[in-house]
């Protein structure tokens, strides 16, 4: 979601802090700002892109400390006014600040009776407000920023300035992600490594309820009660080249043509060959605890979701234990029961996705095992789990995920496999389902052939307002991942159902305007597929077919023929053509393909 950058060291800070802007835009955003303090504090922002923000800043902009900020509205509409950076009354404080103050209504009355006065509309400028107050009766900034926090119910990332403390950024992580940069005389900071990759690979990770000073000569961390705390820094492994378009017109199409790589990167060296069994020592779990585990939950949001969906399948029909997925924005609100033989795994490309942490430390408030399926190393997510998998899938920039998506799948089909073998799986179904996750990205690539055909079909469905997807057990999952793709990047309304319901209302929905992509695997369930294609026929629908054989002309007008693997792993292929089908219907209807409207990447607030 919303986007920070700080610096500071013997460079001019504006051009890093837009580059790094630049480099953020993809969690999606509507405004952004810059602070600068040099002798004095300046700031420009405005509604609109970075590049409208750096056509707005003058070419004497000079100073090298500062911070920046894309803004995603939560309180207050977008315009120039509630774009952060937010200043105090007597213009010394700057704050960029992620997340929602919870009591911002509160602070901002009490403040307002104390002769304050506001603005912006945004719940952020408090924070300002609050940390000149205290600032005036103390000779530190940091000391000024944990007391005002203090006060604060919520989440936050922060990133803060003095002006009459030129040498030095004070940022603060609750919820919110805060990453600082290690540079050679000089220091970063902020809210994701894309900002910070072009110029150093040295991280640390902030933890909630920590907070750092950050000077040109190095960093100190601490907690709000002042205690020090000892950071190591990480390497990352992507570099500024992993968040090029790579000569591609978009990154999502970057990204989905990625995908044999990204998968064969999730499988390599977790495949064993003479046991036929998933190597997955990141798990943290003996063959003991793996067999006293009486049932997975899944949890995740979007199509992290769906993927935990998929992989509920799998664990299901490989290791024969109850499995089930669900939103994890639903799971930490209802009050779970969390039992001791069930084991939570928490998928998040990101790794910060706030639902979803926040249902993890649930989990782990109430003595649940989390296993975490995430991207990025060093995440809150990954950091709070008791074991996991990392992708490796490289950085996802588009706000639509594909490759992340379809590795989280293999990831699933790893567990499934690691946790079948040490219950009643065979070696010989291990070895069947080890050698079709090895064809995938061979298949994948064959898939991703058949670009110019399924970009025709994308032409051709485009203009309906509406399309419904429908799929069954297997594809039902599918099926919803491609109505999601469809709907979030190209804007036209979809929406999946399991192929059996559609006779229990949404068939009323069906004719000549109302497409339907149906998943129809070549399983046992094919001849209960074929017969619901000819429900929707008779009632005048069109059909265009997702599967392993070509369509009957009666009973699909179109159709995408897939390679076959085993059947327990068809759903990952199946799901190639339908973001190729979404990519190229956007790209028909002229839409922000890598940027749609109203959503970000990472959603680091509720």
């Amino acid at each position: 979601m919303c986007g920070i950058v700080a610096y500071v060291g013997p460079k001019d800070a504006a051009p890093i802090l837009l580059e790094g802007l630049a480099r953020l835009e993809y969690r999606g955003y509507d405004s952004a700002g810059i602070a600068i303090v040099s002798k004095t504090l300046k700031m420009r922002k405005v509604k609109g892109r970075v590049a409208d923000l750096a056509a707005a800043v003058p070419a004497r902009f000079k100073g090298g400390l500062g911070i920046g900020h894309t803004r995603w509205a939560t309180h207050g509409v977008p315009s120039d006014v509630n774009a952060h950076p937010h200043l105090d009354g007597a213009e010394r404080i700057a704050v960029v600040h992620n997340g929602i103050i919870e009591n911002a209504d509160e602070l901002r009355a009490k403040l307002t009776v104390d002769g304050v006065t506001f603005a912006s509309e945004t719940d952020s400028e408090v924070l300002a407000h609050l940390i000149a107050r205290t600032v005036k009766d103390t000779d530190s900034l940091e000391e000024a920023v944990r007391t005002a926090l203090k006060r604060v119910v919520g989440t936050y990332g922060v990133a803060v300035v003095d002006a009459e403390r030129p040498g030095e950024v004070v940022v603060a992580r609750n919820g919110s992600p805060i990453v600082l940069g290690i540079g050679e005389k000089e220091m970063f900071a902020a809210s994701d490594v894309a900002a910070l990759v072009r110029y150093t690979r040295q991280v640390v990770h902030l933890e909630d309820g920590e907070l750092a000073t950050i000077k040109a000569d190095g960093f100190h961390t601490f907690t709000m009660d002042a205690r020090e705390t000892a950071k190591e820094p990480l390497t990352v492994d992507w570099d500024a080249g992993h968040y090029d378009t790579g000569g591609y017109e978009h990154y999502l199409l970057k990204e989905i043509s990625e995908q044999p790589e990204t998968v064969a990167r999730t499988l390599r060296g977790r495949l064993d060959d003479r046991f036929h069994i998933a190597h997955l020592g990141g798990l943290n779990l003996t063959p003991h605890e793996t067999r006293a585990f009486r049932r997975v939950k899944i949890i995740g949001c979007g199509s992290a979701y769906y993927s935990g969906q998929i992989g509920a399948q799998l664990v299901e029909e490989l290791a024969r234990i109850p499995a089930d997925a669900e939103p994890a924005s639903e799971f930490r609100y209802r009050n779970p029961v969390v039992e001791h033989d069930t084991l939570y795994v928490a998928i998040s490309q990101s790794g910060e996705t706030y639902d979803t942490l926040a249902a993890v430390q649930e989990l782990k408030r109430k003595g649940g095992r989390v296993l975490g399926i995430v991207n990025t190393v060093g995440s809150a997510i990954a950091r709070e789990c008791d074991g996991g998998m990392y992708l490796h899938a490289g950085p996802e920039v588009s706000v639509a995920s594909t490759k992340a998506f379809t590795s989280t799948a293999v990831a699933f089909a790893l567990l499934a496999l690691h946790f079948g073998r040490v219950h009643d799986l065979s070696p010989a179904d291990g070895r069947r389902i080890s050698e079709g996750l090895r064809r995938l990205p061979g298949q994948i690539e064959e898939i991703l052939a058949k670009d110019a055909e399924i970009a025709a079909l994308a032409r051709k469905y485009a203009d309906h307002t509406g399309m419904m997807f429908v799929g069954r057990v297997r594809g039902y999952p599918v099926a919803r991942e491609g109505a999601q793709k469809l709907k979030e990047i190209s804007y036209v309304h979809a929406e999946a159902y399991p192929a059996s319901e559609l006779k229990h209302g949404p068939l009323a929905l069906i004719g000549p305007d109302m497409p339907t992509v149906a998943i129809v695997p070549d399983d046992e369930l094919l001849d209960k597929n074929l017969t619901t294609l000819g429900e929707i026929r008779a009632r005048g629908g069109r059909v265009l077919m997702i599967g392993h054989r070509a369509a009957d002309p009666k009973l699909a007008d179109d159709c995408v023929v897939v390679p076959k693997n085993e059947t327990e792993l068809d759903p990952i292929l199946l799901t190639i053509p339908l973001q190729l089908l979404a990519y190229h219907a956007a790209v028909a209807l002229e839409r922000d393909v890598d940027k749609p409207r109203n959503l970000a990447k990472s959603v680091t607030v509720e």
